[in-house]
């Protein structure tokens, strides 16, 4: 189907909303994301339970895909949306209440591949940044990213507007004991990394030709000892001592960039 074909099918289904009125919260175990990328990524990712979609007319039209039959959308105004997200939130036109993704276990992205590195985030809890991270993950090729499930942002709008699409397509691991998980990684034959800046080495002079897993602390207390010490080494970015660190996803991004590009 020609994708203005695709539009007006959507277009089509699109009911009108009713009262305009939200809480801005999702019900009781579901998700609710905003804005093009999330939601158009969102809506074609087979693993997703979509529930309802609102929408304004040129939110509809912006969509590249076609809904399922009798999709439940409801046309909207940009005021009415609003009320549905956070506040500010930049919504452009589409809500999209969903459930949760299913869990995803360790055991099943961890297959060993040197091109696919493992990103480990230790108490990262701004969920801005870990959207950044999942980001640069998909942009890198990363196997997945893992995270202590109790210090780590939920699946929020927030986490999938910062991901721009990305936390459909990149594996998030949520385990109860990192440093457990960090000793999973090495019976799987990764080499893990752990970044901080007090490390001698270089991420370039630590960086194996194998199979990897790039640990990071939160911003502030970098990582944990414990994490520290379940990593194979500790290597730091060889930035200028202008400034004292950077932003752990740009730190991320980096470092898979690093990842992707070693001979």
């Amino acid at each position: 189907m020609a994708k203005q074909e695709r539009k007006r099918a959507l277009r089509g289904r699109a009911g009108r909303m009713k009262g305009g009125r939200g809480s801005g919260r999702a019900s009781a175990g579901h998700v609710r994301l905003w804005g093009r990328h999330p939601v158009e990524a969102a809506l074609k990712n087979p693993a997703r339970d979509h529930r309802k979609l609102w929408a304004t007319r040129e939110g509809i039209d912006s969509l590249d895909g076609e809904l399922p039959p009798e999709f439940p959308v409801e046309y909207a105004d940009a005021a009415d949306l609003a009320r549905l997200v956070a506040k500010d939130a930049p919504h452009q036109g589409l809500v999209l209440e969903c459930l949760p993704l299913d869990d995803v276990f360790l055991a099943d992205v961890a297959t060993g591949d040197p091109a696919r590195p493992v990103v480990v985030l230790d108490q990262v809890t701004d969920p801005h940044n870990v959207g950044a991270i999942l980001r640069s993950a998909a942009a890198f090729g990363a196997a997945a990213i893992l995270t202590q499930d109790r210090h780590a942002p939920p699946e929020s709008g927030v986490v999938a507007k910062s991901a721009s699409g990305a936390l459909e397509t990149v594996p998030w691991v949520r385990v109860v004991n990192l440093a457990r998980a960090l000793d999973e990684l090495a019976e799987a034959g990764y080499w893990r990394i752990g970044m901080t800046g007090e490390a001698e080495a270089t991420l370039a002079e630590a960086m194996p030709k194998g199979a990897l897993a790039i640990v990071l602390g939160a911003e502030g207390e970098g990582l944990r000892a414990n994490v520290a010490g379940h990593c194979d080494a500790l290597a730091r970015l060889p930035i200028s001592s202008s400034i004292e660190s950077l932003n752990v996803s740009n730190a991320a991004a980096i470092a898979l960039y690093a990842a992707a590009t070693r001979t």
